[in-house]
């Protein structure tokens, strides 16, 4: 094989000079592959999904009393990382995250879902009616973040969606982890993980942010806008920014996160 591209190669510098041809025939046998990659490989397994009803608004009580009693035949299957109600930016909607370890944890988990008769009968059956829609998605945790517990009981949290022009991390992700640390690390709000998609909308970004009420949220959120450091890495991420979309939520009285 070498050698029949070694022949290629001196045949076609037979059209131009000697020295030129040698020149063209190393950098051509030392050119490395192209990596057809934006940013940096994905190598944690580790990952979440993402999971939003909308609920009919006659049965959003009912279906957070019945979440609430019959949860636990959910989470015998796999780990539940939070569950919210959202109160402004989605009316009768719930937003829930799931953690896996595998795709085939996963597809185990919901084969095991759909053979257990208490879930189908006691929660699936009357589940269902109840809702408009339903979404999905697959996030993993960006490079530079971790997943963390909010620094106490209670508060609000803020579910922050961006959606980032074409191009990937390695066109905003730099931009887009300033703008995040610039709120984070004065204090103008907790971070808890910054996500991004693998499947569901790509070039998504997620940000989940915990206040200790609505009110601290506007008074922080009022501080950073007087902030130049924030405002500059704000305004360098801007240009990156398709749409963005925020949700205020209240974690519910069985989500792990409260």
């Amino acid at each position: 094989m070498l050698r029949l591209r070694s022949s290629a190669l001196r045949s076609a510098a037979a059209l131009i000079s000697p020295s030129a041809a040698a020149q063209s025939e190393t950098s051509l046998l030392a050119a490395p592959c192209v990596r057809l990659s934006t940013g940096p490989q994905q190598e944690r397994k580790t990952f979440y999904e993402f999971r939003t009803y909308c609920v009919r608004p006659d049965q959003n009580a009912a279906f957070l009393k019945l979440t609430n009693e019959k949860i636990h035949l959910r989470t015998a299957h796999s780990e539940l990382i939070g569950y919210w109600s959202v109160e402004y930016g989605g009316l009768n909607q719930v937003f829930h995250i799931w953690k896996y370890d595998s795709y085939a944890q996963r597809a185990a988990v919901r084969a095991a879902l759909a053979r257990d008769p208490s879930w189908v009968s006691e929660y699936l059956a009357s589940m269902l009616p109840m809702l408009n829609s339903q979404e999905n998605e697959v996030v993993y945790l960006v490079p530079w973040s971790s997943l963390h517990n909010p620094p106490q009981q209670g508060g609000v949290y803020e579910l922050v969606s961006y959606q980032m022009r074409p191009g990937g991390p390695a066109v905003w992700g730099g931009a887009f982890q300033a703008a995040l640390t610039a709120h984070d690390a004065p204090g103008y709000a907790k971070l808890l993980g910054a996500f991004h998609s693998e499947f569901g909308q790509l070039n998504r970004v997620h940000a989940l942010w915990w206040f200790e009420n609505a009110d601290q949220r506007a008074e922080q959120r009022q501080k950073a806008h007087t902030d130049a450091r924030v405002v500059a890495a704000v305004r360098n991420s801007f240009v990156n920014l398709d749409s963005q979309k925020n949700k205020l939520m209240f974690p519910c009285p069985f989500s792990p996160m409260k």
